[in-house]
């Protein structure tokens, strides 16, 4: 069986690297799927869940991604992900204190770099609490 060689990385790790059979993931304009053999190309991802089915189990591994850069090669998938976090790996408590820290930040805030850094992470905590909602009402 052919399989796609997979890595998703954020700005501070590697978050998952293995093989998978299909990967699907959010793009800017759509759904994305990626079989072995895809034409390659580069596109931006928007935040959501890239999710990996693993070669032999069928088992699909979940992980949030806040936005990205998606490269596809014929048997090759690198996520560059702004944020990235495994599914297991989400804690909605953290995530909601985060928000509500960068909301407080947000009243404060002056300049207008830290402004749109702040309202960035606002809004990718947003969009990742509106997958941990997601991903518990599947469960």
């Amino acid at each position: 069986m052919k399989t796609l060689k997979v890595d998703v990385v954020n700005a501070e790790k590697q978050v998952f690297s293995g093989d998978a059979k299909f990967v699907a993931l959010p793009g800017v304009e759509g759904e994305i799927g990626v079989l072995p053999g895809h034409v390659p190309f580069i596109t931006q991802i928007k935040p959501g869940f890239v999710r990996v089915t693993k070669p032999e189990t069928d088992e699909v591994m979940r992980i949030f991604v806040a936005g990205g850069v998606l490269e596809v090669q014929p048997y090759a998938v690198n996520v560059l992900a702004d944020t990235a976090v495994r599914s297991e790996d989400l804690d909605e408590a953290k995530a909601k204190q985060a928000l509500e820290d960068a909301k407080s930040k947000r009243k404060n805030a002056t300049g207008t770099l830290e402004i749109a850094r702040l309202e960035a992470e606002m809004a990718a905590l947003s969009a990742e609490l509106a997958a941990i909602k997601k991903l518990s009402s599947k469960r």
